[in-house]
């Protein structure tokens, strides 16, 4: 099923006119990435969950990009990935086609209860990638017909986990409602009859989003493991004990908190000694027999952004500068200095269309300017943010604070280049085709275009 989707130009054509150019140079706004923070963080994170003896499912809608995926999967012999739209698999069809022919595993989750309108696409990839390639979530008996028509269509049956809502509320069935209408008896019987295969329960729950420190979001990740565990101790009835389920559970603050308990250095905190113990449980307690495992998803601990280094999650974290991989480009169009205004403002030329409007709970602003091109005299104790934002343009301002440095004069010039970190980098990054890439790893090159990265477009 081929559904028209607005197209990039070619990597070819961007190539040619941005790899070589100093990210100051070129049209702005645009979006940079540094693939080496990127590098950085998908390894420390694939190291944790392998140290610790758990799975992990890469989700990739924060990028959607061939290349970022291939830095979430790294060398693993089994390439679990997460995706939010049909257009994010039908973009890595050659990477996920390559991954298959180096006879590694391929499985895809699209990570939104299964909608009726996307089956027959969903079935004609399936179709490419061939048996236990894609999995789907559901959580409403009114959903299971459609796993029957998707394994007409593809010619075998999906993965199926159902969607449990461990307190976010997006989406899922509570713990101690997951058979409602009799769906598990239902998806049960599917599954018997080899029209669906039954994989696990399935929760997110971005409830760390508003945490700010180590210990809640290490509570967020044992709390929605409990909460699965409980739904299959509450169903063991509908659960055949003549398998192993999937616990999958995870958003990126939660889960980028493993990386505590393997951290270097003294003993674990108690935080971490109750979520190893959590983890560790689910492997080797067998609820009324039925057999469990688990495994971790999340996907924009790649890249992070001031949210996720608001919530402070991980006990050795450095600067925005240090470990926000993206950043949008812009440029100063006026300064007013000279008592124009209440206080000291510049006008920049990204608004929301090019930056996004998603609020963040650490503090009142849009984004906040890299401040390594800004003298630090001027900038220690201090922090320039986005303080209003529009369609096309933004005006920063200092960040208020009490001691009246919100009326000092910006260290701006017309016409100077910035750097902003987004509030969430997946908001901006789809308002964006591709990223320039960048690579602080090689010296002298932080701000020269290595390569360009094209996203999938669309749903």
């Amino acid at each position: 099923m081929f559904v028209p989707q607005r197209l990039n130009p070619s990597q070819e054509s961007l190539c040619q006119f941005y790899v070589g150019k100093n990210i100051h140079d070129v049209p702005k706004p645009a979006l940079v990435l540094d693939q080496a923070k990127m590098r950085r963080h998908c390894q420390s994170l694939s190291a944790a969950a392998e140290a610790l003896g758990v799975g992990f499912r890469a989700h990739v809608k924060t990028h959607k990009t061939v290349e970022g995926t291939r830095l979430q999967v790294g060398d693993s012999n089994h390439v679990k990935l997460v995706v939010s739209t049909i257009a994010e698999i039908e973009h890595l069809l050659p990477l996920l086609a390559e991954y298959q022919h180096q006879g590694r595993q391929v499985n895809v989750l699209y990570g939104i209860p299964l909608p009726q309108s996307q089956v027959s696409r969903l079935a004609t990839v399936g179709q490419k990638l061939g048996a236990g390639s894609l999995s789907v979530l559901v959580d409403h008996a009114d959903q299971l017909r459609l796993l029957s028509r998707f394994h007409h269509e593809a010619g075998f049956p999906a993965g199926v986990y159902v969607k449990v809502d461990t307190g976010y509320h997006r989406a899922g069935l509570p713990p101690w409602g997951i058979n409602k209408d009799g769906l598990l008896l239902q998806l049960v019987t599917l599954d018997i009859q080899s029209t669906a295969n039954f994989i696990g329960l399935y929760s997110h729950s971005s409830l760390s989003y508003n945490d700010s420190t180590p210990a809640q979001a290490m509570a967020n990740l044992e709390g929605e493991i409990t909460g699965c565990m409980d739904a299959v101790a509450d169903n063991t009835q509908f659960f055949p004990k003549n398998r192993t389920f999937v616990i999958s559970v995870g958003a990126s603050p939660q889960v980028s908190s493993v990386e505590n308990l393997v951290a270097d250095g003294g003993e674990l905190s108690p935080a971490a000694q109750s979520l190893r113990a959590a983890m560790k449980a689910v492997g080797d307690e067998r609820p009324s027999g039925i057999q469990t495992s688990l495994e971790l998803h999340a996907g924009v601990y790649s890249i992070l952004d001031i949210q996720q280094l608001a919530t402070k999650s991980r006990v050795k974290l450095g600067t925005y500068e240090d470990e926000i991989a993206v950043s949008v480009v812009s440029e100063v169009c006026s300064v007013y200095n000279n008592g124009e205004r209440a206080q000291p403002e510049a006008f920049v030329s990204v608004g929301v269309l090019g930056l996004g409007r998603e609020p963040c709970a650490a503090y009142k602003g849009w984004g906040v300017v890299d401040r390594s091109a800004l003298s630090p005299e001027t900038m220690a104790g201090r922090q320039l943010i986005v303080s209003r934002v529009s369609q096309e343009h933004s005006i920063l301002a200092w960040e208020a604070d009490a001691t009246g440095n919100g009326t000092m004069p910006l260290p701006l010039t017309v016409g100077q280049s910035i750097r902003i970190y987004p509030n969430h980098a997946c908001i901006t990054g789809a308002l964006y085709g591709w990223y320039l890439v960048v690579d602080s790893d090689m010296s002298g090159t932080e701000t020269q275009i290595v390569d360009v990265w094209c996203r999938a477009s669309g749903w």
